[in-house]
């Protein structure tokens, strides 16, 4: 029987220091009616000395152990240790909350890493090898395979003191790591939660293969890792089945999956060894799903010039409600939500799977099979996954998507980039934050950070030489090559200089820079043309994205701090003349604050002569019967041979760039240039420009009607369109949406909308987009539009979905986000009944018959709130709750119930405040019994946190709701979903006005905690995450407080292209030339600020300007929602949902009388 535990010092770790295991056997049996799992597993380890072993085990209880056959003691005590309330009863505000969450947060985390299964050995003589001393411990190889542990001859093992160790154990929970859902087993691979299934040395060091044995009953499948050598019947029970497993390949503990359920498998056509696994009522979206993966798996291979890693490969396909996440990696498999599924009907779902099953299987290969040498090192693994997805995107998606998702999340990374938490191989930032650096907002700034930087390196060295590389790097990892399976950055360095040829000097620069630092160059530049010189004078100002006493990752001692050499490496300047393009590589990244730089131009202007005026014709030469007048800054083309310019054209820096040049410049850029990045650069700008001409306005609609333009961008110029639509330009903009969809969409002789025919894609997209651009045009009382909402009620009314292949649950959805977003004056409130009636029907077809993933549902949940807190002083929101708690019961889709969930969380956060939000969402985890749907609840009340300390509200939140959240960070619940934890630790630290990461906290105990951060470097920081527009996004940030809600079905927003980072002030260039007229307006308009879309104290110096950096919005990364093939109580639903529009409807006529 296991003993109790002696109460330690949580920093006291035993002495079993060079411990190894070089063989694990696993064997289960699991009872899935009574939800119990028994096991056994056998390690052999090699003991260099002392006479403990020290294993990881949670959630189950030991009944037996023995070393080497015989019985041994053991020690054995939990890691998740629930405490007394009185360990709360110092705290008094938020401040005091955020340093005890500190406090257990660290405590909690650094008590995971410690073993708490110690075992006690006999002690054995020394065998004679160990008398001539300590050489020959120094063959032992931790991450090789059991027959390469020790180089020379494998009968060195027996002279060694290695142990045979036998451990009996079953689950006591089956809550943490592991966990039972409707006819199925399954584990998460959370951090550190390997050992909460079966006992092992849960630590990225330890590496071993593995022999896996799990008996299930003959209609279950047993999946796990590696090589399936055979499955037999049990001699004891014919009506169970035992399944064999064999990983040859040494991974670590947390890399070991299983999942058990009556799962339908389909082999791959085009390759034997993968294997694609789900239940069978989504089996037919199972082959369209998969349809395109060998494509990715022999694009990989032949990449990497290796065959695959593994045995075999297998994708598990589980229901959305029981996952942790949408994906979970393991070796040689990877367990997806089946949210990811699709029909050969559904559009949308299309790209975000593909790339999400391309990144999966990316990680196989770096992250996996090659694993990081050292903590600091898993940003290189992470890198090299996404550098490789980012080129199967490429292959076959595109050019154009794949240098759209790059410059979106180099923008995204750019304005993130303020603190040490970003600094990649830094230990402040990466091992001493015991693995949270890869959670949250954080783990994805860190991963697109690490894949622009190796995109740098390839764009230095060139493809073919960065594809060596990776080439060396996997095909040493091979038994054949000597298997070295781990990479460090300081290798990588190495390779970079002896493969990719660059030179020492640039290297030595460049990653203590980019890699073990945190911040990117800001460069503010603008032009000035010297016409007798025929010169362009170009004005920059050199700054950095993170302040300067954070720009260090680690110690600031050993950091580059601002002032110093700057960054490696040589800016190129694109300018296009009349002549032609021509290059400039003369921008260098490092230098002093502020410089003036020459530029030769090539084309040369003709000399004008001098025309008379005619009879009747204005002093400035023009027509009276001119149909437009240009303005002087619109000129350009005749004042200078410069058409536009551009910097740094192929993204070969991670920067943030402002560049000014006349409004005409950028006009050329959009029409002429054909990079979609340039053309997005454009629209940014164009769209903010404080006064618009119709010039600006037609270049947008010229470009939105280009059908050979890249989708997505033209998406940009329909809500830029949006944006532009005034009283000043007649709301051209919205003439413009209109007239575009009704020549695509309206039949001329009847003037209504044709039936749906999606099969042109991209027209598709667009066209799913203009309903909800047009929701966003604002009249001059910022009301919408009586012909907006018009359009939109048509649209709705006319849907005919008739003889159209494709769904159009997506189409739909679209139409009714665009309801939420329209603001409703005195005289077009009175269609808001109407748009009612259309959501009602809605909601009842698809309670009748559930739209996929039950999105349909959720976009009317959603638009119904937005519409309850517009008329919140004609329809009371306690009333619109109650009709909305009815989509929380356990019968509704997961997805939906998730969603009403957080607009219940909304409309208590706007009703009552942010202490009354938080006590509904403490009761709220309380009832919610999936782990993925505590974690949604969790990122959405941090958003709302977010949101209250950028509003200024001064919403407090009590003290007894601050003891609430501590306790739920130190309970049970947080130990079983680390998602969960995180985010609660997150959420108190806003409230304290903390960065939401532990990085620069003090691991000391009791710490003195580190300062507050800056509240401008904080916004940036803590508030964002990129979202690659879905096709009814808006390229804009909409003043609306749902903007900052995390879900990315329901609020759809795309960064913007302008900065919002935290600047210092900069001196101002003065050029001593003489300003043509159109570089002397266009200086004054990029001075001027569009307060009313200000996002940050970056605003202030924007105009018309180009910028490597984004305002993203807070929200998670797009995530599908679960579909169910049962059908709901249709007569219920029906009184329920007609009931909702039918009160608020009633609501509004009686707040009238």
């Amino acid at each position: 029987m296991a003993k109790a535990r002696r109460q330690k010092n949580e920093e006291q770790k035993p002495e079993i220091s060079g411990a190894v295991v070089l063989h694990q056997k696993l064997c289960l049996s699991i009872d899935m009616e009574n939800r119990r799992v028994y096991g056994c597993t056998d390690l052999k380890i090699l003991l260099p000395k002392g006479e403990r072993i020290a294993l990881h085990a949670d959630n189950m209880t030991i009944r037996a152990v023995s070393v080497d056959g015989e019985s041994a003691e053991f020690e054995h005590f939990p890691h998740c240790q629930v405490l007394d309330d009185e360990r709360w009863s110092s705290v008094s505000c938020s401040k005091s909350a955020a340093d005890a969450a500190c406090l257990a947060y660290l405590s909690s985390l650094s008590r995971e890493i410690v073993p708490n299964l110690i075992i006690l050995c006999n002690r054995s003589t020394k065998s004679t090898s160990e008398q001539g001393g300590q050489e020959n411990d120094r063959n032992i190889v931790q991450n090789s395979s059991e027959e390469q542990i020790v180089n020379g001859c494998n009968g060195f093992l027996e002279e060694k003191n290695v142990k045979l160790v036998h451990i009996d154990y079953w689950l006591e929970r089956a809550e943490t790591g592991i966990h039972f859902g409707n006819s199925l087993l399954y584990t998460d691979n959370q951090i550190r939660r390997a050992h909460c299934w079966f006992p092992c040395m849960d630590s990225i060091e330890q590496r071993c293969s593995f022999d896996m044995e799990f008996t299930v009953n003959t209609n279950y499948v047993a999946v796990s890792n590696g090589r399936l050598l055979y499955q037999v019947l049990s001699k004891d029970d014919p009506s169970r089945k035992t399944y064999v497993y064999k990983l040859s390949t040494p991974v670590n503990a947390g890399w070991i999956s299983l999942a058990v359920g009556p799962f339908k498998i389909l082999p791959d056509r085009h390759n034997t060894n993968v294997s694609h696994m789900c239940f069978s009522p989504n089996f037919s979206k199972l082959q369209n799903t998969v349809e395109f993966f060998h494509n990715a798996f022999s694009y990989y291979e032949d990449y990497l010039s290796m065959s695959f890693p593994f045995d075999s490969y297998k994708q598990i396909f589980i229901p959305s409600e029981v996952t942790v996440s949408s994906v979970s990696l393991g070796a040689s498999m990877c367990t997806f939500s089946s949210d990811v599924l699709y029909d050969e009907n559904v559009i949308d779902q299309t790209i975000d799977t593909r790339i999400k099953l391309a990144y999966s299987l990316a990680r196989q290969w770096f992250g996996v099979f090659i694993t990081a040498e050292e903590p600091n090192d898993e940003w290189l693994l992470d890198g090299l996954a996404g550098f490789l997805t980012d080129n199967f995107i490429k292959r076959f998606l595109g050019n154009n998507e794949a240098r759209y998702r790059r410059f979106k999340a180099n923008c995204a990374v750019c304005r993130a980039d303020v603190s040490g938490a970003t600094a990649l191989s830094s230990s402040a930032a990466s091992s001493d934050l015991y693995g949270t650096q890869n959670i949250g907002v954080y783990g994805k700034i860190r991963s697109w950070k690490a894949v622009a930087v190796l995109q740098m390196l390839e764009k230095q060295m060139g493809p073919d030489s960065f594809r060596k590389i990776l080439q060396m790097i996997v095909g040493r990892a091979f038994p054949t090559s000597g298997s070295v399976r781990t990479l460090s950055t300081r290798e990588f360095r190495h390779l970079a200089n002896k493969v990719g040829n660059l030179e020492r000097p640039f290297l030595k620069e460049f990653f203590p820079r980019w890699v073990e630092s945190c911040g990117c160059p800001v460069m503010r530049m603008g032009i000035s043309y010297n016409k007798r010189r025929n010169m362009i004078e170009l004005a920059v100002v050199r700054g950095c994205t993170a302040k300067s006493g954070s720009i260090s990752g680690s110690n600031p001692d050993d950091g580059i701090q601002e002032g110093d050499a700057g960054w490696p490496g040589m800016m190129s300047i694109r300018v296009h003349e009349l002549d032609g393009m021509y290059d400039h590589p003369i921008l260098p990244m490092a230098g002093e604050s502020c410089q003036v730089l020459e530029i030769q131009c090539h084309s040369k202007l003709a000399a004008k002569r001098f025309q008379k005026p005619k009879k009747g014709s204005k002093p400035d030469g023009s027509d009276d019967n001119a149909d437009a007048v240009l303005t002087q800054d619109n000129r350009t083309g005749i004042d200078s041979p410069l058409l536009w310019i551009r910097i740094d054209p192929e993204m070969e820096y991670l920067a943030e760039i402002h560049f000014h040049q006349p409004i005409q410049m950028w006009i050329n850029q959009l029409e002429k240039d054909k990079d979609v990045i340039a053309q997005s650069q454009a629209i940014s700008v164009l769209e903010k420009l404080p006064q618009l001409s119709f010039s600006v306005v037609n270049a947008l609609n010229n470009f939105l009607n280009d059908s050979k333009a890249f989708w997505r961008v033209r998406i940009e110029a329909a809500y830029a369109l949006a944006l532009t639509a005034s009283e000043d330009t007649d709301l051209a903009g919205l003439l413009h949406l209109v007239k575009f969809y009704k020549s695509r969409r309206f039949d001329a002789d009847i003037g209504l909308p044709r039936p749906n025919d999606f099969r042109d894609v991209p027209e598709y997209f667009v066209l799913e987009a203009i309903p909800h651009a047009v929701a966003l045009v604002r009249a001059a009382d910022k009301k919408s539009p009586r012909e907006a909402i018009e359009f939109v009620l048509q649209l709705l009314k006319y849907n005919d979905n008739n003889g159209n292949p494709y769904s159009d649950v997506y189409w739909l959805a679209a139409m009714v986000q665009a309801i939420g977003d329209l603001e409703f004056g005195q005289q077009s409130v009175l269609l808001l009944s109407s748009l009612l009636k259309r959501i009602d029907r809605l909601l009842q077809f698809d309670s009748l018959m559930p739209s996929y993933n039950g999105i349909l549902t959720i976009s009317c949940i959603r638009a119904l709130a937005q519409i309850a807190l517009k008329m919140s002083a004609s329809v009371p929101l306690d009333r619109v709750c109650e009709l909305i708690k009815p989509f929380r019961s356990m019968d509704k889709i997961w997805k939906v119930r998730i969603e009403a969930s957080r607009v219940l969380l909304d409309l208590q956060f706007h009703s009552k405040g942010l202490d009354a939000a938080i006590s509904l969402f403490l009761e709220f985890i309380g009832e919610e019994q999936s782990l993925r749907g505590e974690t949604k609840l969790a990122t959405h009340v941090m958003r709302l946190c977010q949101l209250n300390n950028e509003s200024h509200s001064g919403s407090q939140v009590s003290c007894s709701t601050l003891v609430a959240l501590l306790r739920l960070l130190a309970s049970r619940k947080a130990f079983n979903n680390v998602f969960l934890r995180h985010h609660v630790f997150c959420i108190l630290q806003i409230f304290a006005g903390r960065s939401p990461t532990l990085c620069g906290i003090p691991k000391e105990l009791p710490p003195v905690l580190a300062p507050d951060t800056s509240s401008d470097q904080q916004n940036r920081s803590s508030s964002l995450t990129l979202k690659i527009p879905r096709p009814q996004d808006p390229p804009i940030e909409t003043p609306n407080p749902c903007d900052t809600l995390p879900t990315a079905e329901t609020a759809k927003d795309v960064p913007d292209i302008v900065s919002n980072c935290s600047e210092r002030r900069t001196n101002i260039v003065k050029l001593r030339v003489k300003k043509t007229s159109s570089s002397s307006k266009a200086d004054g308009i990029d001075h001027q600020v569009d307060q009313s879309r200000a996002g940050g104290p970056n605003e202030s110096e924007l105009g018309p300007c180009s910028s490597a950096s984004v305002d993203a919005p807070p929200r998670e990364a797009n995530e599908r929602l679960n579909v169910t093939n049962r059908n709901n109580d249709a007569n219920s639903l029906h009184d329920q949902e007609s009931r909702m529009t039918a009160s608020m409807r009633r609501q509004m006529h009686d707040r009238k009388l």
